[in-house]
């Protein structure tokens, strides 16, 4: 897969695919796009800072951040200097469900890796693992069978640049996250009528 494209063009491309992670691996079923000084949503907006610097790097290394204590992993693209990414929101575990299922006890098979700090979660990734290229470190992202139906929307809880329809997802998928909206975007939405 060609990663040095922006996260536009990548993040469909990316469902189907196999994210492996030391002997763990998912079917990426659910990402968001992220398109750097283009995307107020992005956390590279406002240009490169320490927590930031991976988006920054050549497309085909992983940029990982923390969110409320839960890691959330993301696929870098795009040429050096320019950030673009693409986060992977969720995966069904088809390999290494054992392990996956002693990092998530309690939790049905198909939300093992359902949202992204699940996800991470279930993989074992951490906010170390960040900038990690991928092929290396345990990590890679294999190619896999395209979904036969994909679905487009707007990304999830954000709070800027919300109306954008840059999330994606396999519609027969029922490891798929819930689409939860922030009270911005909530208050933005149509009202429908009623009666």
């Amino acid at each position: 897969m060609d990663l040095t494209r922006r996260a536009l063009q990548v993040a469909p491309e990316l469902l189907g695919c196999v994210l492996r992670v030391r002997g763990i691996g998912v079917r990426i079923v659910e990402v968001e796009a992220y398109e750097g000084a283009d995307d107020p949503a992005s956390h590279a907006w406002q240009g490169p800072t320490a927590r930031n610097a991976s988006m920054f790097e050549a497309g085909g290394r992983i940029y990982v951040y923390t969110l409320h204590g839960h890691a959330c992993l993301n696929v870098v693209c795009g040429p050096e200097g320019v950030a673009s990414a693409v986060l992977v929101r969720a995966g069904e575990v088809v390999e290494g469900i054992e392990e996956a299922r002693e990092r998530r006890p309690g939790v049905r098979d198909v939300w093992l890796a359902r949202g992204p700090g699940n996800l991470c979660r279930a993989l074992g990734v951490t906010r170390a693992d960040d900038g990690t290229v991928l092929g290396s470190g345990g990590i890679e992202l294999v190619p896999g069978a395209a979904p036969a139906g994909v679905r487009a929307g707007v990304r999830v809880n954000v709070s800027r640049a919300f109306a954008r329809p840059w999330r994606f997802w396999d519609a027969g998928s029922a490891s798929v996250s819930a689409a939860k909206l922030h009270p911005a975007a909530r208050a933005a939405a149509p009202r429908q009528p009623s009666g």
